[in-house]
């Protein structure tokens, strides 16, 4: 009864935290340390996946040793496999285990028995949160339980973060855009800055805007980031079914470029390293006049969330071409003004 109360109390815990910080960083300590207090253990580690290492990674950890933390990095695929098919992984041998690396590390650092959850979001594994301890043990259905409930909560810990810090980068990145439009005319930079920027935020591989030429027939390069000069001279690409989609005024994501029927030049897209890729159209007014794509080199789905941002981009995109179109015959009006400026003073 009174650890059933200890662990209704570090929910509690944890779940008071969430309304008093933002902190992302803060908030999986206290996991960690509700981890060990309620369950009685050596240590707690919170491991969250990093692709460009292929490992999951400590974020954050109560009672270990800052060389075992570094010892503890394994690769991703080592452990995803086996802990979604069962939804837990426990050790109660952690020093003979074959199925574990660096066991000399964990003799050292007096670890007996080990149990891993996975921490989620929306379903999908971001990491893993492990529990440590110094004696043999065998570990309950409500421990693993309890283990599992916090592994959510740090789960919403982390994508809360997310979602606060991409607001911020994004509010950011949409006013030095517009204030980038409002102090230039410079159609290439503004466009060069979409691309560059819109990669960043959303981490792809790459991005390029493609703009219909005068006839609605060609679709010509106007800005890439993060693509050869051997790919952008493959080939015209207005032919591709995502993009005469795209050009009807819906987004398109391509989930495998590899399998999917719709693409063309397959074999210059894999040399490239690109597996997925979303268009949006580019509009002016209510014409679509070209085409954002956005380029991965993981196998991706694309949130709702992210084809809007996508989307909203690719509309400062369509504004500033129109802004330039505008001055420019703006100025062509105010040279035939000149030209003729001896007319007018004729009528008086």
């Amino acid at each position: 009864m009174a650890q059933k109360l200890n662990k209704i109390k570090a929910i509690g815990r944890v779940s008071r935290a969430f309304g008093t910080t933002g902190d992302r960083d803060r908030l999986l300590d206290i996991i960690t340390q509700s981890v060990v207090e309620t369950m009685g253990a050596k240590a707690a580690c919170l491991f969250l996946y990093d692709e460009k290492k292929d490992a999951y990674v400590a974020v954050a950890q109560t009672g270990l040793s800052p060389e075992y933390i570094h010892a503890s990095t394994q690769k991703a695929q080592e452990i995803n496999a086996p802990l979604m098919e069962r939804g837990y992984l426990q050790f109660r041998d952690a020093l003979s285990d074959l199925r574990l690396d660096n066991r000399d590390a964990k003799r050292a650092e007096g670890i007996a028995s080990i149990l891993v959850v996975p921490v989620r979001v929306g379903g999908n594994p971001i990491g893993v949160l492990s529990l440590y301890t110094s004696e043999p043990r065998d570990f309950s259905k409500s421990e693993i339980e309890f283990l599992t409930i916090l592994a959510e909560q740090g789960g919403m810990a982390v994508e809360n973060a997310r979602l606060v810090d991409g607001i911020r980068e994004r509010t950011k990145l949409f006013h030095d855009l517009a204030a980038g439009m409002a102090a230039s005319l410079d159609l290439e930079m503004i466009l060069d800055t979409l691309t560059k920027d819109v990669s960043e935020a959303l981490d792809v591989k790459a991005a390029s805007i493609r703009l219909l030429d005068e006839d609605r027939t060609t679709l010509r390069l106007a800005a890439s980031h993060g693509l050869s000069e051997d790919y952008l001279r493959k080939g015209p690409v207005s032919t591709e079914k995502s993009i005469n989609e795209t050009l009807k005024g819906r987004p398109v994501m391509v989930k495998d470029v590899s399998r999917d029927p719709g693409v063309k030049y397959r074999e210059e897209k894999r040399r490239e390293g690109i597996v997925s890729i979303l268009s949006v159209p580019i509009m002016s007014k209510e014409e679509v006049i070209g085409v954002l794509r956005l380029y991965s080199a993981s196998p991706r789905e694309f949130t709702e969330e992210e084809v809007q941002f996508a989307s909203a981009l690719a509309l400062f995109g369509g504004i500033a071409i129109r802004n330039v179109k505008l001055y420019s015959r703006l100025e062509s009006d105010i040279q035939d003004l000149r030209d003729n400026y001896w007319i007018f003073k004729t009528w008086f």
